[in-house]
């Protein structure tokens, strides 16, 4: 305490004065909120060191941080985090979404079907045909590219068509969870349905024109050879898909009478080929690469489809 008559050292500061002094040696007036500025704080945000009051403050791990900070936006908040990836790209999933959509739409079109029996004729996978041998045509041939695909959502009629649906959505259960968390999404549903596309043009070349047929076992197919792809590029083990894949094989080829095991070749082939893509893809171009590969693929099936539509309606 300082005696009245007593006059103060000069490079003493009195608490009670407005004003402080710096760390460069400047004195000026007290810091305030970056916010508020009109409340005077002497605590500062420890990322970006900007004072703030305690409204502005939040507790952190060591010290506090201002609420801009805390949330992102701050000078000291650093760069953004990268979103989370899969192994092979996509964006991760609790749940199998697409997997129990594809499912359940299957389910309700085959529904469907039974009370509307001729969807089947109007979905079904056809080259070039017509019921009389004369015009109007029907098929893919005819301008009806739709088949390639819709016949991948309507199993067969009959007690054929119960197995055939049966067993392709268990396939589906088991082997699209799994493969749908290792690709996203997006790259999980790229492979059913290019699977499916695949499956169906080979059989638009190899059967004979007036032939029809309907079922996912394409897709399937493509799943399970999407499946083996993964499980080599990530050293999992394999036989329990290359003996599933080699099972239905042989079954294909030994009913073959009933089952289009060329649908089935054609979609094991395509989504093989695919998820080589989007698995061996480089880290660094991996999107560019994995949508380029999908372009490619499904251009070179689109040429396919127009070859052999010039073989069968010149």
């Amino acid at each position: 305490m300082t005696a009245p008559d007593q006059q103060a050292d000069p490079g003493q500061e009195n608490p009670g004065q407005a004003g402080y002094t710096g760390q460069d040696g400047a004195s000026g007036p007290p810091p305030t909120c970056f916010r508020h500025p009109g409340r005077e704080t002497w605590v500062s945000c420890v990322r970006c060191g900007r004072h703030a009051c305690p409204d502005c403050l939040r507790q952190a791990a060591v010290g506090q941080q201002c609420v801009d900070c805390v949330r992102g936006n701050g000078p000291g908040a650093g760069p953004s985090p990268r979103p989370a990836r899969t192994v092979f790209g996509g964006r991760p999933s609790r749940t199998a979404v697409v997997t129990f959509t594809l499912m359940g739409l299957n389910i309700l079109l085959y529904l469907v079907e039974l009370a509307h029996p001729s969807l089947a004729q109007d979905w079904e996978m056809l080259g070039y045909a017509s019921p009389t041998g004369l015009p109007p045509y029907s098929g893919v041939a005819a301008g009806e590219w739709y088949r390639l695909i819709t016949s991948a959502f309507l199993p067969g009629t009959g007690s054929l068509g119960i197995l055939d649906i049966a067993f392709n959505m268990w396939a589906l259960y088991v082997v699209g969870p799994g493969l749908e968390q290792l690709l996203g999404r997006v790259r999980f549903i790229g492979v059913y349905l290019v699977s499916a596309l695949g499956g169906s043009v080979l059989f638009y070349w190899l059967v004979p024109q007036n032939q029809p047929a309907l079922g996912a076992s394409g897709a399937i197919f493509g799943l399970f050879g999407a499946w083996f792809v993964a499980s080599k590029k990530l050293r999992l083990d394999s036989r329990g898909i290359v003996m599933l894949i080699a099972i239905n094989l042989a079954l294909s080829f030994i009913y073959r009478s009933t089952i289009a095991w060329q649908d089935h070749v054609g979609g094991l082939i395509t989504g093989a080929v695919l998820m080589a893509a989007y698995a061996y893809a480089p880290r660094k171009n991996r999107i560019a690469v994995q949508a380029g590969a999908t372009i490619v693929v499904v251009v070179l099936l689109a040429i396919a489809i127009v070859i052999r539509n010039g073989q069968l309606n010149p």
